[in-house]
């Protein structure tokens, strides 16, 4: 596979402002934010940016919590509970979560332009999306003729990605949302004979099912991936695409992972997953992923 870093560029309704000393400026929409970014072990480039931000997320007794202090955030405005955004044709919403997550990943837009193209590019494709989290991969998917099955653990995440598919105007009948285990359900799509045009998976590092089920990704991945290579068609253009974050794995180990279950592609890609900050050649890596089409 060639080893490629994909870099999402800033979009209408998002930009990473600045970045450095282990934090990220944000603007989704009209509202600036202040994130932790582990990654950013250098300088910030505009300081004076960081006063205007709306809110910032801090641990307070090992604990983390968002700040709307005006001393510290001097924007004054108030925000919302939750707002709507877009990418493209993909409408949204996002809110600040107590995990300092906001219901999307920006840097997958390199990502959601690769699936979309791939599949146009199959007559109205089964495609399968495992820890399908907000669904913005199984809207991109279902937009561009797709019939998804969105699985995801919990049922806060599936409730979001319904409301975001239909401020999308993704009919009911295109996404399937299951509340499961990813592992077991996979498992026994297997034993159903299940198959599948596409698959996007996006793994935690840990996890738990709807049962409390654990989900460890140094334990589970490799046999997910066995279960997956089983459902996944070998019809030519046939994809498959594997996300990660945060869990201390190169993407040389994701890559080493994917063909050890599903063998060599001469059409595939790996690497970092980055996002880049407006007017400035400094990028942000904040994932990894391996994809590849049969």
């Amino acid at each position: 596979m060639k080893n490629l870093d994909l870099t999402a560029a800033p979009w209408p309704d998002y930009e990473l402002l600045d970045s450095g000393e282990n934090e990220r400026l944000e603007r989704y929409g009209k509202y600036v934010i202040v994130r932790p970014e582990t990654q950013a072990l250098w300088r910030k480039a505009k300081p004076e940016e960081w006063a205007k931000a709306d809110a910032r997320f801090e641990f307070e007794e090992g604990k983390g919590k968002w700040s709307f202090d005006k001393a510290q955030n001097k924007s004054g405005k108030e925000l919302p509970e939750s707002w709507e955004l877009s990418w493209e044709k993909v409408r949204f919403t996002v809110r600040l979560t107590s995990f300092k997550h906001t219901g999307i990943f920006p840097e997958q837009a390199s990502n959601w332009e690769w699936l979309r193209e791939r599949v146009s590019k199959l007559q109205g494709p089964e495609v399968l999306n495992l820890f399908g989290y907000t669904g913005l991969a199984s809207i991109v998917a279902a937009q561009a003729g797709a019939q998804v099955t969105h699985v995801d653990a919990s049922k806060q995440s599936n409730e979001w990605a319904k409301k975001n598919a239909e401020l999308s105007g993704v009919p009911e009948s295109g996404i399937r949302y299951l509340l499961d285990d990813t592992l077991k359900f996979a498992e026994r799509d297997v034993r159903r004979g299940a198959s599948y045009e596409g698959i996007i998976l996006d793994p935690p590092a840990f996890g738990r099912g709807p049962k409390g089920e654990v989900w460890k990704i140094e334990e589970d991945l490799s046999r997910l991936l066995a279960a997956l290579e089983k459902m996944l068609s070998k019809k030519p253009g046939a994809f498959f695409l594997l996300n990660g974050y945060a869990a201390g794995y190169s993407a040389q180990s994701f890559l080493q992972a994917v063909e050890g279950v599903f063998g060599k592609s001469e059409t595939g890609e790996y690497g970092e997953l980055r996002i880049a900050e407006s007017d400035s050649e400094r990028v942000v890596p904040c994932g990894i992923y391996v994809r590849f089409v049969r």
